[in-house]
């Protein structure tokens, strides 16, 4: 009698546990692509600095990398959907900042 109850029981233990996996794969990847980005975005910004771009250039360049860190600590709080939209918002801040160059 226990055979249809506990196998019921235990495919709800195993979609749980996949969307558990689904919530931390998420997280991590927000947090890191958003580390990544914040690194980048600085390099990208003191390479600028001691060139002869514009001071926009490397001023969208690190308000970007901002953004970008922001949505690394957003991701590892448990946020990855908001942490996407400032992940997307701080690449287009750095991209209109390289259109000035």
């Amino acid at each position: 009698m226990n055979g249809p109850a506990n196998s019921e029981s235990s495919d709800i233990q195993e979609e749980y546990d996949s969307q558990v996996l689904d919530a931390r794969r998420a997280r991590w990847t927000a947090s890191g692509t958003g580390a990544l980005l914040a690194l980048a975005g600085l390099a990208a910004a003191a390479l600028r600095l001691s060139g002869s771009a514009p001071a926009l250039v490397p001023a969208a360049y690190g308000l970007g990398a901002g953004v970008c860190a922001l949505a690394a600590v957003l991701g590892s709080r448990g946020r990855p959907r908001r942490a996407l939209w400032l992940l997307i918002a701080g690449v287009m801040v750095m991209a209109l900042g390289d259109q000035f160059d």
